[in-house]
Order: C-alpha cells, then sequence, then structure tokens
C-alpha cells in the first residue's frame, strides 16, 4: 500500500475540483460520534429520517 505523505502537494491533486460540501462530508462521515448518533437516530425512528435538531446540531444544513 503506497504511504501517504501530507505534505505533498501531489497528494491532494484530486482534491483541487472538490466542493467544500463534499470534503465537509468527507470530515463527518469519519466522525464516529456522528455515525453512531445517526444509527441510533434512524434505528428509533419511524420513517427512517433525520431530524431538523439532528441536521443542525452536525452542521449538514447547507444553504444554497
Amino acid at each position: 500500500m503506497p504511504e501517504f505523505d501530507w505534505r505533498s502537494p501531489e497528494s491532494y491533486k484530486s482534491l483541487q475540483g472538490a466542493k467544500i460540501t463534499d470534503i465537509a462530508w468527507e470530515c463527518l462521515r469519519r466522525n464516529a460520534d456522528y455515525r453512531r448518533e445517526y444509527e441510533v437516530m434512524i434505528a428509533s425512528s419511524p420513517d427512517g429520517e433525520v431530524t431538523a435538531d439532528f441536521r443542525r446540531r452536525w452542521g449538514i444544513c447547507f444553504r444554497s
């Protein structure tokens, strides 16, 4: 497996065209607390939807 060099500009070439929301989502989906809270909420939600409070808490309310 190739080693990732976080100091090398070459390591970030794939992110040059990424939107800020893409980068934010990547960080959020790696957050263990977010994943745990999401799973608990979905399991207890009758319609499988997340609440507005959950979205606000985790900052997933993006304005267009």
